[in-house]
């Protein structure tokens, strides 16, 4: 069942907006979208450091991914502003990452298909690494689901709580990098930040409870997710950039019906 290109594609596009969804409610709850940006645009200097050193490119992603992260976290606070130092590291992990490729002996690869992704060209390999990182990465904040919710609510709570803040901010830290490796080849890193805070944003103005929210943005990930590549296929264009479409139009809409509920009310 899964030699047929078009299956892959939809589970793979299935799998990166599961794993996005929880943790794109954190990102925008925390205000952290400019953070994810960030360490996506890392990734590709990842990307490349794995086809030099001939490992899986997961990998590379994975580390790059979680390093920068770790390295915003630690500057924070140390005379820089923090939208200054994510400027910084993000354009320039993406500036070194695609001078390092044409460096490259050997190998040639397609850079549009890492910076916009490119779900057709899925594998069988591919779809395991999505949803192995996609269950991870679920697993993970479900695991720490009260605590991360205490402590993006308040330090101070959390601390009362005998919580560590700076523990919980790790714990999101390490299923970023997961989900910007697992999303690569899907949306690409040029557009994984959208695919994080599109669905939640969405969902944030119908839902009533943490909880809800989670679930409708996993929702409408999954929905923009298929439309996005049903309307690619449609009208021959990329799939990455239409599904961001599909799930901004998603948004559109939502906010419109929830604008005219005010209203009413």
């Amino acid at each position: 069942m899964l030699d047929d290109f078009t299956i892959r594609a939809t589970l793979a596009g299935l799998g990166v907006a599961l794993a996005a969804a929880p943790l794109g409610c954190f990102v925008v709850w925390r205000r952290m979208a400019y953070f994810g940006d960030a360490t996506a645009h890392a990734s590709i200097l990842g990307v490349a450091l794995a086809l030099a050193l001939s490992i899986s490119v997961f990998v590379g992603a994975v580390g790059v991914a979680l390093l920068m992260a770790l390295t915003v976290t630690a500057l924070s606070g140390r005379g820089y502003a923090m939208d200054t130092i994510l400027g910084v590291l993000a354009h320039s992990a993406l500036a070194f990452g695609l001078v390092a490729v044409s460096f490259i002996p050997g190998v040639r690869i397609d850079l549009m298909s890492y910076l916009f992704g490119d779900i057709l060209a899925v594998t069988k390999g591919d779809l395991a690494v999505i949803w192995g990182g996609a269950v991870l990465v679920m697993a993970l904040i479900g695991w720490r689901w009260n605590a991360l919710l205490t402590a993006t609510l308040s330090e101070d709570l959390a601390w009362s709580s005998d919580l560590n803040p700076r523990r919980e901010q790790l714990v999101l830290t390490v299923a970023l990098a997961l989900v910007v490796a697992v999303a690569i080849k899907v949306v690409g890193v040029l557009l994984i930040a959208a695919l994080l805070i599109i669905p939640a944003a969405a969902a944030r103005t119908l839902a009533r409870t943490p909880e809800q929210m989670l679930l409708m943005a996993a929702a409408i990930g999954a929905s923009a997710a298929l439309g996005g590549f049903w309307a690619a296929f449609q009208l021959s264009t990329q799939a990455g950039p239409t599904i961001v479409c599909c799930a901004t139009l998603i948004f559109a809409a939502l906010s419109i019906l929830s604008a005219a509920r005010g209203k009413r009310g």
